[in-house]
């Protein structure tokens, strides 16, 4: 199916260009969101009398992306989650969690903006990125944390899931002081 695209898409092409697509794609993707429009002598008209306008509209959007980009690029938010004494979670961190803890950050982020491959299943340090614009994008880093204390050693390269493990050979001393203090005579 030939589309016209309204805005950059990625891997597929620029304003203005008219692309062959699978009609899947574009009825479930590229049309719905307003991305493109079949490729029509009336939309192809209708295209051209407007494309002014449109370059004009991504323009600005871009711009307004830009700032956003400059502010929230390095930015780190925290996001409390319960996990395991390995640092497993008993969850995951989600798109929509990262975005609510983004946007109380005071940035105004949508959860389609975050691009996230898996779910974060782990306590740390994770670099993110944002596809603020077709154009722009921008990276923060989301810590992941049992605790607001942890959160900070985490911050300062802490290993937070380290833990003491005692040896058979620890124990045997152990029991062997305990023995030593009881006397002779004492029952186990």
């Amino acid at each position: 199916m030939e589309v016209i695209l309204l805005e950059r898409v990625p891997k597929l092409g620029q304003m203005g260009e008219t692309v062959n697509v699978k009609p899947g794609y574009a009825r479930n993707f590229l049309l719905p969101r307003g991305k493109a429009l079949r490729a029509t002598e009336a939309n192809k008209k209708k295209f051209e009398s407007q494309r002014a306008q449109l370059e004009a509209r991504n323009l600005e959007l871009k711009k307004e992306a830009d700032a956003v980009a400059e502010k929230v690029n390095g930015q780190s938010f925290v996001i409390i989650r319960q996990a395991g004494e390995s640092g497993q979670l008993y969850g995951s961190v989600s798109t929509r969690d990262i975005a609510d803890a983004i946007t109380a950050g005071g940035f105004s982020i949508d959860r389609n903006q975050i691009v996230l491959q898996t779910p974060i299943k782990a306590l740390g340090m994770h670099a993110v990125p944002l596809h603020l614009h077709p154009e722009v994008e921008a990276k923060v880093t989301i810590n992941v944390a049992r605790s607001p204390d942890e959160a900070e050693r985490q911050a300062r390269g802490e290993s937070t899931t380290t833990r003491e493990e005692t040896s058979m050979d620890d124990l045997g001393l152990e029991v062997g002081a305990a023995l030593a203090e009881a006397g002779p005579n004492a029952e186990m």
